[in-house]
């Protein structure tokens, strides 16, 4: 295996919507990344009878994510860690400015992105299609967390199979279509795919490799038009025969990770 570095890190302080990239992040064992996906918009009609901040985990299917609404890509969202605000903006405008840790803030967090949703069109294959109300849940000291799968990991996306995609399509590939906390380089072209099962130290991390990602309509949305321009996924099911990029990963052991660490294999 040749040297394999961290090129990208990326943590989602809200399911569904922007990215942040991270100079380096916090792997603890048997969660992840501490903050990653720890608050969601949660659909309000499907479990009213939960009235607390931090619900359970749930399927991807009780959340507004971007592969049932492309739309919420258009929004620019920024959460200062420090000081628990929540930033919305949209082309450059603000649009809305909340704490994420207070009732009334949380509310006002709720109210707009519910309002919000409801100026946009479903995708045809929404696993929840219907305007409801949203519920802004999680939590702002990061221990909650709401992955698309109940095991909880982190994933990694190699540069080199951004890379074959890019030259599939004719055009570059944006990596945050595919919401990795991870992109490596120095790896073969779905490379990845054959360290499943396999145990690595990722910077001072300890890590185990689970399953390859299949992925769904989020990667067709554009990163920040908020709109389904690329068919990306009906080319890897026709070039390819499958739906998949990136791999999963359980942290076995706590440690940290910045860009320029290397993978390596153990």
């Amino acid at each position: 295996m040749s040297k394999i570095t961290i090129k990208q890190l990326f943590t989602y302080y809200i399911k569904g919507l922007t990215p942040h990239a991270c100079e380096s992040v916090f792997l603890k064992e048997g969660h992840g990344i501490p903050g990653d996906r720890t608050f969601a918009l949660m659909y309000d009609d499907n479990l009213t009878d939960i009235g607390e901040a931090v619900v359970p985990w749930m399927k991807k299917k009780h959340f507004a994510v971007q592969n049932d609404w492309a739309g919420l890509a258009g929004l620019s969202c920024h959460y200062d860690v420090e000081t628990a605000l929540l930033t919305v903006k949209r082309h450059g405008v603000k649009l809305l400015v909340s704490a994420t840790n207070t009732e009334v803030g949380r509310d006002n967090i709720s109210k707009f992105f519910t309002g919000y949703l409801a100026g946009l069109t479903s995708s045809e294959l929404a696993r929840h299609p219907d305007h409801a109300p949203l519920r802004f849940v999680g939590d702002s000291n990061g221990s909650a967390r709401y992955p698309d799968r109940e095991p909880v990991h982190i994933s990694l996306l190699s540069q080199g199979t951004l890379n074959a995609l890019s030259d599939l399509l004719e055009q570059q590939v944006d990596v945050r279509r595919f919401r990795p906390n991870v992109v490596l380089e120095g790896v073969e072209p779905w490379e990845e795919f054959k360290w499943v099962g396999q145990e690595f130290m990722l910077g001072t991390a300890k890590i185990k490799i689970t399953a390859p990602i299949n992925r769904c309509l989020n990667i067709n949305v554009h990163p920040e038009k908020g709109e389904l321009d690329l068919p990306l996924l009906t080319k890897l099911k026709q070039h390819y025969g499958h739906v998949q990029t990136g791999v999963l990963a359980t942290v076995l052991s706590s440690g940290f990770a910045k860009i320029g660490d290397k993978l390596i294999n153990i």
